[in-house]
Parts: C-alpha cells; sequence; structure tokens
C-alpha cells in the first residue's frame, strides 16, 4: 500500500511581497498568503487527502500556513513535529536586503548565482547584519558547527535529509499520511531527493507558494509514479504553471536568465 505525502510551500510572505531576501528570518504572511494556505487546506479535502501527522520549520509562515489550512479541514487538532531542518535557505548576508538594490549593487549575474546555482552560497552573514536570526532563542541549543551563515541549496540537502530519514520516513512507515509544510529551498532540496533531480536541473523547479504537491511513495519511500514534480499538484494546472512562472520570474537577472525564485 502506498504511504501518502503531501509537501506545502507557505503561503506569500510580507517579505515576498516586498522582494527581501528572507531565508531564516521570521516574517509573517500577508493576507494573501493567509488566503493561499486557507485555499491549499481545500484543495486537499476536495481531493479526499486526510493529513495524519503535520512537519514543519521553526518559521512562522510555514507554522501558520499549516494552522490555516487545517484550520479549513478540521484538522487543528492533529500532532505536529517542527524543527530547524526544514527551515528555508541561510541567505547569508543577503538576508534582509531588497532584491533589486542586491542586484545594483553586485550585479545581475553574480546574485543569480548566489540565487540559484547548486552549490554557490551567498556572502556568510556579517556582524553588522541587523536580521541575524542565529541568536533567536529557537536555535539556542544547536551546536556551534551546524548553524550556517550562509547555504547554498546543497547544503540545505545535506541538512535536511537527516529529517527526512529520522523524522519523516517513519511517520510514513507506520501508515500515516504526512503533510509537511516549509519552504521554497528545503521543499527543492527534498523533491530533488525524492524524484532523483540531477544538481544541474534543481535550479528549474519553481515551486508555488500554497498549492500542494502529493507524492505516492512505495515501500521504499520512492515515487510510485514518474512525474514532473507540478504534475503531483493539486488544482487547475493552468492556474499552478502561471504560479510557477511567477516564481521563475523573481529569479531571472534583468538581462535574460532562468530559475526559480
Amino acid at each position: 500500500m502506498a504511504a501518502t505525502l503531501v509537501l506545502l510551500r507557505h503561503g506569500e510572505s510580507v517579505w515576498n511581497a516586498e522582494n527581501r531576501f528572507t531565508g531564516w528570518w521570521d516574517v509573517d504572511l500577508t493576507p494573501l498568503g493567509e488566503e493561499q494556505a486557507r485555499a491549499a487546506g481545500t484543495l486537499l479535502a476536495q481531493a479526499g487527502i486526510v493529513p495524519d501527522v503535520v512537519h514543519t520549520s521553526l518559521q512562522t509562515r510555514a507554522i501558520r500556513t499549516a494552522n490555516l489550512a487545517l484550520d479549513e479541514m478540521g484538522l487543528a487538532w492533529l500532532p505536529v513535529r517542527r524543527h530547524w531542518r526544514l527551515n528555508e535557505r541561510h541567505y547569508g548576508d543577503l538576508t534582509g536586503r531588497d532584491k533589486a538594490e542586491t542586484a545594483a549593487r553586485y550585479g545581475d549575474e553574480q546574485v543569480f548565482v548566489w540565487r540559484r546555482s547548486y552549490d554557490v552560497p551567498p556572502p556568510p552573514l556579517a556582524p553588522d547584519n541587523q536580521y541575524d536570526a542565529n541568536a533567536d532563542r529557537r536555535y539556542a541549543a544547536l551546536a556551534p558547527e551546524v548553524l550556517p551563515a550562509s547555504e547554498c541549496l546543497a547544503d540545505v540537502v545535506e541538512r535536511m535529509l537527516p529529517y527526512w530519514f529520522d523524522g519523516i520516513v517513519p511517520d510514513l512507515a507506520a501508515g500515516r499520511t504526512v503533510l509537511v509544510a516549509a519552504h521554497g529551498n528545503s521543499l527543492r532540496a527534498l523533491v530533488k531527493h525524492l524524484d532523483g533531480i540531477a544538481d544541474a536541473d534543481i535550479a528549474a523547479l519553481n515551486i508555488p507558494t500554497g498549492v500542494p504537491l502529493v507524492y505516492a511513495l512505495d515501500g521504499a519511500f520512492a515515487p510510485v509514479e514518474a512525474k514532473a514534480p507540478l504534475e503531483r499538484s493539486l488544482g487547475d494546472p493552468a492556474a499552478v504553471a502561471e504560479a510557477a512562472a511567477a516564481v521563475a520570474d523573481q529569479a531571472r537577472p534583468a538581462g535574460g536568465g532562468t530559475g526559480p525564485a
């Protein structure tokens, strides 16, 4: 019997709307983000997909997305597990910066490399960056060697996979339908693992906000069917494609290029 895994990127956040690099800084959802989260719950209910357990990051935008989706389904009582390994990618010293201003300062192509390359992280968090989330009490127990100062997607894959194997897979193995509410990059890291996407190809994946991706997994916790990730989306395919294109547009340099935000 296949296990069911649902991946849900949080709804639009305040800094998404302001076009700022967010990373580990904790920001809330916009009213549109709240609407997207509720709509995700409606889509899951209409599809007859009923989660048994929820996993989220430690960040408010993912937590509230899960809560709003569950409220819409009448499932606010479900057990929830939270872990920093599901956090968004750490954007280092780009955290808090306006994306357009950053491109003007460093050049479109350099910023594009920092955002979309698989293994080139942004500059590490500077001591004078006022948006240093590492000092937040929710990370106080983390060993210094695991607390990032900046991350590329390869780093996110490395720190996310232990939680996949140790935290999420046991719930799937127990027959539970699992909802993971997280972020664009932590979910891209998980999708890369699940679908075996090559390092060079993962930059082309655009996960829209508030759109559930549903995986049927076999006994080895691999997808039962080989599909493109967005083919697993719930909702109108045209609307999903439009939302994914909007994500891709955020990451394109002014002079061209492709890749997700």
